[in-house]
């Protein structure tokens, strides 16, 4: 069981959406400090201004390497990091656009993804282990052609999550893979998914709860569990199982 009481957290794209809301759920469950990340840090006052003892602006976009670097030598007491932040671009795939989409979205959502575990993999093993937490989505398993670049993007972000479980374990770092649905943000409103989208505050406490029942993967909505029910018997006996890669 791991727990968010008393914990240093980082949360990037924290001033928004999902990541405004585990910034807010976090601390309400008793994290002890939350560093909270964006590209741009006045978007963060807010959240400051709520929590001011509490939450302490980090500069970090996923896009730019240097700025990932130089805020693991500022949050260097982490335990557990919350790779929130992604980005999401509405292209039909025939479109002359979608390449540029995909690769927009790839360097965000997968890159980004890389960087931030290579930059705080060393933080989290010194720290006692901790916890690496990334924001998937159902479309990471089932890809919707609305979506159809993102859902690319996402699925190989999930694929590289799976691979980190595998490599934080022997330094005790516990990987939970999150995979929302229609969730209340701007990016769902976004999507056309505004109608079905559900509170925001499902995803922290879902992610609270992996936490503490040591689950890889966590479908915190309704359409998210319906997904993780019917995904169940091939996460279990595929993804989390012990195989070998020959």
């Amino acid at each position: 069981m791991y727990s968010v009481e008393n914990r240093i957290v980082l949360v990037t794209g924290a001033n928004r959406g999902i990541g405004k809301s585990i910034v807010e759920e976090f601390l309400h469950n008793g994290a002890r400090k939350v560093y909270a990340a964006a590209r741009n840090l006045e978007s963060l006052n807010p959240l400051i201004a709520q929590y001011p003892q509490q939450v302490v602006p980090v500069h970090i976009d996923l896009n730019k390497p240097e700025t990932i670097a130089a805020a693991a030598e500022l949050t260097n007491d982490v335990e557990i990091v919350v790779n929130n932040a992604g980005i999401f671009k509405a292209t039909n795939l025939l479109s002359a656009e979608s390449v540029e989409a995909l690769q927009t979205e790839m360097e965000v959502n997968v890159y980004g993804l890389m960087r931030v575990a290579q930059a705080y993999a060393p933080i989290l093993k010194a720290n006692g282990g901790g916890a690496l937490v990334q924001l998937n989505s159902v479309a990471s398993i089932k890809n919707f052609s609305d979506l159809a670049t993102y859902s690319a993007s996402k699925a190989a972000s999930y694929s590289i999550t799976q691979a980190l479980r595998d490599l934080l374990k022997d330094q005790g770092t516990q990987v939970v893979s999150v995979h929302p649905g229609p969730i209340a943000t701007d990016m769902s409103k976004n999507a056309g998914f505004g109608d079905m989208a559900e509170p925001v505050v499902l995803v922290p406490q879902a992610i609270i709860a992996a936490l503490a029942s040591n689950e890889f993967h966590s479908f915190p909505d309704s359409i998210a569990k319906q997904i993780g029910i019917a995904y169940q018997d091939f996460a279990s006996n595929v993804v989390e199982a012990n195989m070998s890669e020959g």
